[in-house]
């Protein structure tokens, strides 16, 4: 069993992106690929998780009012 990795970030903190993010088919809404946020853009962390199989920290980032995107530690840093 892999050790769960604790998160460095923590819930409402800010965050920018350090790279473009784009749809891996979490947003059936959007097409395969497209550009979700791009570098730089700011967000707040609204939901730390733990991916299961890997147990690395998940964190929901809201970018806009309707845009909140799964991001990993090396995605982002903070404001």
């Amino acid at each position: 069993m892999i050790e769960p990795r604790l998160p460095k970030y923590q819930w409402g903190q800010r965050v920018k992106t350090l790279i473009d993010l784009h749809n891996d088919g979490s947003f059936p809404d959007a097409p395969a690929e497209a550009l979700l946020v791009g570098i730089g853009d700011t967000g707040e962390i609204v939901q730390v998780g733990t991916h299961t199989e890997a147990n690395i920290p998940i964190y929901l980032v809201e970018f806009s009012e309707r845009l909140v995107v799964g991001c990993l530690e090396e995605e982002i840093s903070p404001v």
